[in-house]
């Protein structure tokens, strides 16, 4: 609870910050705010975990694993958004403060203990996005993105709250443990009312993680906001969002997998084929990357299909490793844009002979995203694989290595243009964030491709 605090208070600093205009002083005073919520986190690591304010929050090894993650990857984009919101608008306090309400919302997400948790905590973490979506209020997308991700989020929230509804009506509780002991206890008499509400749960949540049919505008929304916004909605949002659809389902429907197995099965294939296809006939990489991150929710999705003791940690690294990519991919794409003002790939042409270190960088989160050996995204997607192999979900395996296989082709794109392609521009200057940042990314990523068992049974 100690982390959820300091995030609460550190986005009301960062805005008295503001309002007493010492800007440059709230860039460390956030990250120093976020390594102290992240030492809660690990204090906590070694205390028992006990369910808190009448069994409202559990902070556990999962909770408290994602809640690490998700700080860190805050942090790294922190770093990186040094002189970027100067560019993009005047209300410098305002960005990391609507950051920090919605990382507070997504720690709350990955610790529910109550369904009434869940739904503040999704609220928390979305209604600061609707804001950052459109922060650039001349810019048409901008605005556009921010009524879609609005549109998407109020859809969403009524699916939510209808089935989170009709579990209370057939369980009589909102608790994650009363719900799991009503499945325990009657398993030959669960009520129509409860599998409607595990319906509703699954369009909501489907919403929240972007995957197919639920996904829409996604790629809209990600395209018009501002890069570090579709950055942080990409990574730290996804990374929530999945996990809760983890913990609820391994809580309390794990018996009732005969029922919700197959509306996932085909859920993860249409996201699977949709995101790939589409981000395969892009032209822009800001758009490529967006489409991919649908595909990628179809992997994710194998983890709560196979359920079972290693999903979390299945889910943990795959995140973590697209989630680390990801930061590079949009933050070389901010440099490229900044400096040769476009988003397709031509703007990448001749990276590699300029600036080697950025397209080594660049490159590195390609092979990983594509999940190629020794890069953590092999690893997370050998995970992924395995536990649909370990479910006998022979055909849907089948299915997602074609895919893996469409997905090298447009990751590959942007390598060939960075390599193989010539260009006359100038060389892209990176300042020392972007250095720190990039090398910290492509570290993990290798070392977890590496030598995976060192976090292979972290949570």
């Amino acid at each position: 609870m100690g982390a959820i605090i300091t995030l609460s208070l550190l986005a009301i600093l960062v805005l008295y910050l503001g309002v007493f205009k010492v800007p440059k002083s709230i860039l460390p005073i956030s990250v120093l705010g976020l390594l102290v919520s992240g030492g809660f986190c690990v204090y906590l690591w070694s205390q028992s975990a006990e369910p808190l304010y009448s069994g409202m929050v559990l902070f556990d090894h999962f909770s408290l694993v994602f809640s690490l993650l998700m700080i860190g990857l805050t942090i790294l984009i922190f770093v990186l958004s040094k002189d970027y919101f100067d560019s993009v608008g005047e209300h410098l306090a305002e960005y990391y403060a609507l950051m920090l309400f919605s990382l507070t919302g997504a720690l709350i997400v990955v610790s529910f203990y109550n369904l009434s948790m869940l739904f503040i905590g999704i609220e928390i973490m979305s209604v600061a996005l609707y804001i950052l979506a459109g922060i650039r209020k001349s810019d048409y997308a901008s605005n556009e993105a921010s009524l879609k991700y609005f549109l998407m989020g109020a859809f969403s929230t009524g699916f939510l709250l209808f089935g989170i509804a009709l579990l209370y009506g057939a369980s009589g509780s909102f608790g994650l443990r009363e719900i799991q002991d009503y499945v325990l206890n009657n398993p030959d008499q669960i009520s129509p009312m409860f599998y409607t509400g595990i319906i509703l749960m699954i369009v909501g949540l489907g919403f929240k993680v972007g995957a197919a049919p639920f996904h829409f505008w996604v790629p809209d929304v990600y395209d018009g906001s501002p890069i570090l916004v579709t950055t942080f909605m990409s990574t730290v949002v996804k990374v929530a969002a999945i996990a809760a659809f983890l913990r609820l389902f391994w809580f309390c429907f794990e018996p009732l997998q005969e029922f919700w197995t197959p509306i996932l099965v085909v859920m993860s294939v249409i996201t699977l084929f949709i995101g790939n296809i589409t981000a395969l006939m892009q032209q822009s990489f800001k758009r490529m990357l967006t489409y991919s991150s649908v595909s990628h929710i179809g992997y994710m999705l194998f983890a709560i299909l196979s359920m079972g003791g290693g999903s979390a940690n299945a889910i943990f690294i795959y995140v973590g490793a697209y989630s680390l990519a990801t930061i590079i991919a949009f933050g070389g794409l901010i440099l490229v844009k900044r400096a040769h003002g476009g988003e397709l790939y031509e703007a990448f042409n001749g990276l590699a002979k300029k600036n080697p270190f950025l397209a080594f960088t660049i490159a590195i989160a390609m092979l990983s995203l594509a999940g190629i050996p020794l890069t953590a995204g092999f690893v997370g997607k050998f995970m992924m694989f395995t536990a649909a192999l370990s479910g006998y979900h022979i055909v849907l395996l089948v299915l997602a290595v074609i895919n893996a296989c469409i997905g090298i082709f447009y990751y590959f794109r942007v390598i060939v243009a960075m390599y193989f392609r010539s260009s006359e521009r100038e060389a892209i200057s990176l300042n020392t964030n972007y250095k720190f940042v990039f090398a910290i990314a492509v570290i993990l990523t290798i070392l977890v491709g590496l030598y995976p068992a060192i976090i292979s049974g972290i949570v």
